[in-house]
C-alpha cells in the first residue's frame, strides 16, 4: 500500500499542483470582493439563509473568536495536536467568564480525515465546546476545509453526536454592535471567498468535499491552503482589507490565512510602527526590543503594505489554532474593547497574553472619519 501511495504521489503531485495553481488557488480581487459583498448583503436582506444578525452589546456580551483549528485524528499530519492543551485551557477560561464562542471555520480538518476519525479523537475538545452549546453561546461557521458541514446530508447527525443536539451552521454572521450614538456591523466569515474550488457553484463545492480534498489528503499533497503560500495569504489579506475599507460602519473579521491581523496591520507592520515611535521618543529600551523581534517576524512573513501607516482599521484576522509550537491566537470582544490574544506555553503551562487592544467606540469613530491606525 505504501509503495502504491509513493508511486501515485510521484505521478500526481506535479499535475495536481499545476491544476490548483492554474485554475483557482490564487485569490482574485474581484471574486473576493464579490463573494464578501454577496454574503454580507444576503445576511442583511435574507437573514437565516446564509447567516444571521445578532443584536450585540459589546459591553455586555463577551465573545471569543477562534478559527482554523484543523482538528484531525492525532496522527502525524494533525496540526491541531500540539495546540490542544492551549485550546482546552482557553475554553475553560472563557466558559468561566461567560463568553460566547464563535468558531470561524476550518475547525475540523475534513480533507485529510473522515468525520468519524475526527469525532473519535477529539472527544474532550467537543465536550468543552458543548458547554457553550448548552447555554446557547456557540456559533459555528464553515470554511473550505470543513465544507462537509454545508454539503453532506448527514452532517446534522454528526453535529448531534458532537454536541448532543442539533445546531445551525452558517456561511457568516453579523454582530450588530450597539454603540453610543452609532451602530457598527462586525461581519464575521471564514474568508475563503474568491477561491473557485471552495466558493464556487454547488458542483465545485461537492467536488472539493468528496473528490479533490480526500485525494489531496490521501496523497498528502497540500495545494490549496493560503497558509502554505506567502504570496497567496498576503494577497488574500490585502483583498479582504480593500473590501472592508470601502464599507460603511463595518469591520470584517476572518480567518483562513492563518496570519493574525489587527486594525488592518500584521504583527510585522505593527512592529515597524513601534520602531518609529521608539525612535521618535528616543526610547532605547523599546527600540532594542523591537529591533530584536523584527527579524523573527520577517521569517514568518516579510511583506509590508506600502501604505501601512495610513490603513483604515477595518480588517481583523483571528490567525489560527494550529501554530507549530502549539500557540493559538484569537479575537476577543469584551467590555467595549476588541483584543488580539494568544495562548502559549509558559514552562509548559497554557498562558493567555494580550497582543493588541483597542476601543470599539474609538475604532468606529476612526473608521467614520477615514482616519488611519
Amino acid at each position: 500500500m505504501k509503495s502504491i501511495k509513493r508511486i501515485l504521489q510521484w505521478l500526481l503531485t506535479s499535475p495536481l499542483t499545476w491544476i490548483a495553481d492554474r485554475f483557482s488557488s490564487a485569490p482574485v480581487k474581484d471574486k473576493v470582493h464579490h463573494g464578501l459583498s454577496s454574503l454580507y448583503n444576503s445576511i442583511c436582506h435574507e437573514p437565516g439563509k446564509k447567516g444571521v444578525i445578532y443584536d450585540f452589546r459589546p459591553d455586555q456580551h463577551p465573545v471569543i473568536i477562534f478559527s482554523d483549528h484543523h482538528k484531525g485524528a492525532r496522527d502525524g499530519s494533525d496540526d491541531f495536536g500540539p495546540a490542544e492543551k492551549n485550546y482546552l485551557a482557553a475554553l475553560e477560561y472563557y466558559e468561566k467568564k461567560n463568553f460566547y464562542l464563535l468558531s470561524l471555520g476550518d475547525s475540523e480538518e475534513l480533507w485529510e480525515n473522515n468525520i468519524f476519525s475526527v469525532l473519535k479523537h477529539n472527544v474532550e475538545v467537543f465536550e468543552k465546546e458543548k458547554s457553550f452549546v448548552d447555554r446557547n453561546a456557540f456559533v459555528k461557521i464553515y470554511g473550505n476545509h470543513d465544507l462537509y458541514w454545508d454539503n453532506d446530508p448527514f452532517a446534522g447527525l454528526a453535529l448531534k453526536k458532537m454536541y448532543g443536539r442539533s445546531i445551525n451552521i452558517h456561511s457568516g454572521i453579523i454582530l450588530r454592535a450597539r454603540l453610543p450614538a452609532t451602530t457598527l456591523d462586525i461581519f464575521c466569515t471564514h474568508g475563503h471567498q474568491g477561491d473557485a474550488q471552495s466558493d464556487g457553484n454547488a458542483f465545485s463545492k461537492w467536488f472539493v468535499t468528496y473528490v479533490w480534498g480526500p485525494l489531496q489528503g490521501f496523497l498528502e499533497i497540500n495545494t490549496n491552503t493560503p497558509a502554505a503560500s506567502e504570496n497567496r495569504k498576503t494577497l488574500h489579506n490585502d483583498f479582504m482589507y480593500q473590501w472592508s475599507a470601502v464599507q460603511k460602519d463595518l469591520i470584517l473579521i476572518t480567518g483562513h490565512t492563518h496570519q493574525p491581523v489587527f486594525n488592518s496591520l500584521t504583527h510585522l507592520e505593527r512592529l515597524y510602527l513601534q520602531r518609529e515611535l521608539a525612535m521618535e521618543k528616543k526610547d532605547d529600551e523599546l527600540l532594542a526590543a523591537v529591533e530584536k523581534e523584527i527579524p523573527r517576524r520577517k521569517q514568518e512573513y516579510g511583506h509590508v503594505s506600502g501604505n501601512f501607516r495610513d490603513m483604515k482599521p477595518s480588517y481583523f484576522n483571528s490567525g489560527c489554532c494550529c501554530f507549530d509550537d502549539g500557540t493559538i491566537t484569537g479575537i476577543e470582544i469584551q467590555g467595549g474593547d476588541i483584543l488580539l490574544v494568544k495562548w502559549y506555553y509558559e514552562s509548559g503551562v497554557p498562558t493567555r497574553k494580550v497582543l493588541e487592544e483597542d476601543s470599539l467606540l474609538q475604532l468606529s469613530e476612526r473608521i467614520e472619519n477615514g482616519a488611519g491606525v
